[in-house]
């Protein structure tokens, strides 16, 4: 084995320090081996290193093939063309989208006001509405009644919306408002307290003889003349009138 050994080394000397030994066993081996063209050969036991090749570990039939292979001379320039195989690569999964999160909870509703709470407060109402008083007759009260009936016709004796007199005016509107008079205007001015022009106010009766009207204030009245006329808001015709506060 010492002998082969020293001569692969010589062989591969004379052939530009490259060589090939294919050796066919139960396949196919080939190893590429160099060394240099002056290196001596070893003496260290029974084995030598060609190459890459331990002469020494390998089997009988190997060390048989390599003695008998031809030796194939390979130029230095030589190329080893490997085929490529295409690789296809799979993309890895999108991650899975994380889940929403959960709704918060809705705000709770304030509890509602029990039944007996409920039912109590009108109880309550009523009770104040039945402690208020009923609202007392006033000077604007008279005159916003009043003016609601102007261009009522005149009719004599007439004490209602679908007509009126004088004093039968007056007794209508002072009655809405609970204020019970005569209809008559000398009894009307007998009904209340005689008050002077200046300390007059609106609601008050103007009375002269024989005839009755409201007062309005700012010199105005509201009235029913004459026969063939309607109730009117007019001036104060009268020459000094007598006015009348009623309660």
């Amino acid at each position: 084995m010492t002998s082969l050994g020293r001569s692969a080394a010589s062989s591969v000397s004379s052939v530009a320090r490259r060589s090939a030994v294919v050796a066919a066993s139960s396949g196919l081996l080939i190893s590429v081996f160099t060394a240099p063209a002056n290196a001596a050969p070893s003496t260290d036991q029974a084995k030598t290193s060609v190459g890459t090749v331990d002469l020494a570990a390998v089997t009988a039939q190997a060390r048989e093939a390599l003695q008998t292979s031809p030796v194939v001379t390979v130029a230095a320039d030589a190329a080893l063309a490997i085929e490529q195989a295409p690789v296809a690569v799979t993309p890895a999964p999108e991650p899975e989208p994380e889940p929403e999160p959960a709704p918060a909870p809705a705000p709770q509703r304030a509890a509602a006001p029990s039944r007996s709470v409920e039912r109590a407060a009108p109880a309550a109402t009523k009770t104040v509405q039945a402690a208020a008083p009923a609202p007392a007759a006033s000077g604007s009260s008279v005159v916003d009644i009043a003016m609601k009936y102007v261009g009522v016709p005149y009719v004599y004796g007439g004490s209602s919306p679908s007509g009126f007199d004088c004093s039968g005016l007056v007794q209508y509107v002072y009655g809405q408002l609970g204020v019970s008079l005569p209809h008559q205007s000398g009894a009307q001015r007998n009904a209340g307290t005689a008050v002077s022009a200046s300390e007059a106010r609106p609601g008050d009766i103007i009375w002269t003889p024989g005839h009755v009207a409201i007062y309005a204030g700012n010199g105005m009245q509201i009235e029913a003349t004459t026969p063939g006329s309607t109730v009117k808001y007019s001036k104060i015709w009268q020459n000094n009138p007598t006015f009348v506060r009623v309660g």
